[in-house]
């Protein structure tokens, strides 16, 4: 396929670059730009790596996650950044990452009913078949999405790893399809969820090869040779499914921009001419 899509998760990156910076960098008027200049940075690398003919860059909008309401847990372990001085806290660059990301020519949205996941999710379903596509982010969610036309990059620069087919098949065991399934059994941290003690990747992947989907395995449980892990599954049947609707991305949203108008003319200038365009230098 000629045409190439990226899709950015931008509060993961920008996350990553904020916190990853060596020091905290004051422009000539005091104000802290280190989350800006990485973000750009990043993202000019980023494009190098994959060069992509369109670009849509994702951000998580301040609203209700419809996602608390099946599980109050859900992602309760971040860190509330509103009362951080705002050298401290990211969201006080954020207006300057969409100034950058405007010199840059790359659109970019704020999601106003659903996590960026679920949007990222959702163009994956409507241009998989039509695009080669890369999702930027270490949010490891994005591994159910990784098909024939599908990649992962998690962006480390010169430690960076495209996730494919392959990688998932060499890490876990396991095609992108069964990724949600094997991570109801395993739980995430990062977003407080709970998996079962004891079930690691190797025994997650190890049953979903032998029963094909959580749904299989509560159905045959019984027919597991390990006492405990069978009395594992049968009292976690409950958690396992909650898990799967929590994990599910939902790629029924409604899309902000067609895929012509991410069109990109595949150049970025210089982080310091991005910076200065925006008055930041």
């Amino acid at each position: 396929m000629s045409d190439r899509l990226l899709l950015v998760d931008g509060m993961n990156l920008h996350f990553q670059m904020f916190f990853g910076m060596p020091a905290r960098i004051l422009n000539s008027k005091g104000k802290a730009i280190q989350g800006v200049m990485g973000f750009v940075g990043a993202i000019r690398k980023i494009v190098e790596m994959t060069k992509p003919t369109h670009v849509l860059v994702v951000f998580d909008g301040e609203h209700h996650n419809p996602r608390t309401d099946l599980d109050a847990e859900y992602k309760s372990n971040r860190p509330d950044y509103s009362e951080l001085p705002a050298e401290e806290n990211p969201f006080d660059q954020l207006p300057d990452v969409y100034a950058a990301l405007d010199a840059m020519g790359i659109a970019h949205c704020e999601t106003l009913v659903c996590e960026a996941d679920d949007l990222i999710a959702s163009y994956v379903k409507e241009y998989e078949h039509t695009h080669d596509m890369t999702i930027c982010s270490f949010d490891s969610d994005f591994f159910q999405l990784i098909g024939p036309n599908v990649r992962v990059l998690r962006y480390r620069g010169e430690r960076s790893v495209f996730c494919d087919q392959d990688y998932l098949r060499a890490k876990y065991g396991i095609e992108g399809t069964q990724y949600v399934d094997f991570k109801s059994l395993t739980g995430d941290n990062a977003d407080n969820i709970r998996g079962i003690d004891g079930v690691g990747p190797k025994t997650a992947s190890r049953l979903i090869n032998r029963y094909g989907d959580i749904e299989k395995l509560i159905e045959e449980c019984g027919s597991l040779e390990n006492e405990r892990l069978r009395r594992l599954v049968e009292c976690g049947t409950e958690r396992f499914r909650l898990n799967r609707k929590l994990i599910t991305m939902d790629s029924n949203q409604n899309l902000p921009y067609s895929i012509e108008l991410l069109g990109f003319s595949g150049s970025i200038p210089k982080t310091r001419d991005v910076l200065t365009s925006i008055g930041l230098l």
